[in-house]
């Protein structure tokens, strides 16, 4: 066995398909495209999605809801998993280092579940009225960063 005797699997590899170049070559004159039609034509782009008149799939299926493309994705943190956490500072990288939200998307949002006992500083794009009370209430302090809007 030498690398100068392998050889592909019979049938595995096929010639390629050389259009336009004659009559001897197998696909000549209208080089596999027939004749007449929106297809034989140069410059013919199909509708994406088209299916030769068919309903296409997108028009098939039944849509449900509505879908709002302006949807912002926070990473959320509630007050209970900040009380658990070492330390008195708290912003996005800090708590991606410590493994608390893996994904920022379009920032940080604090919520209100769980209590607080220790002050705390917290950074976040977006607080919920309780937990920024919560956090205050608790001799921390709560600054939005940013200019998120609020969800």
């Amino acid at each position: 066995m030498n690398l100068s005797s392998l050889k592909p699997p019979a049938g595995q590899k096929h010639r390629r398909k050389r259009v336009g170049r004659g009559i001897g070559s197998g696909s000549g004159k209208t080089s596999g495209r027939g004749h007449k039609g929106a297809r034989s034509i140069s410059g013919y782009s199909m509708m994406r999605g088209f299916e030769g008149g068919q309903m296409p799939l997108h028009r098939r299926l039944p849509k449900r809801g509505f879908n709002n493309i302006f949807k912002k994705e926070f990473a959320i943190v509630n007050l209970r998993d900040l009380a658990e956490l070492e330390g008195d500072v708290f912003n996005a990288d800090r708590l991606m280092e410590l493994g608390v939200i893996k994904k920022l998307g379009d920032g940080l949002k604090v919520l209100a579940t769980g209590e607080i006992t220790r002050a705390i500083q917290v950074e976040a794009h977006v607080f919920s009225k309780a937990a920024a009370e919560k956090i205050e209430k608790a001799g921390g302090k709560a600054t939005v960063i940013g200019a998120a809007a609020a969800a």
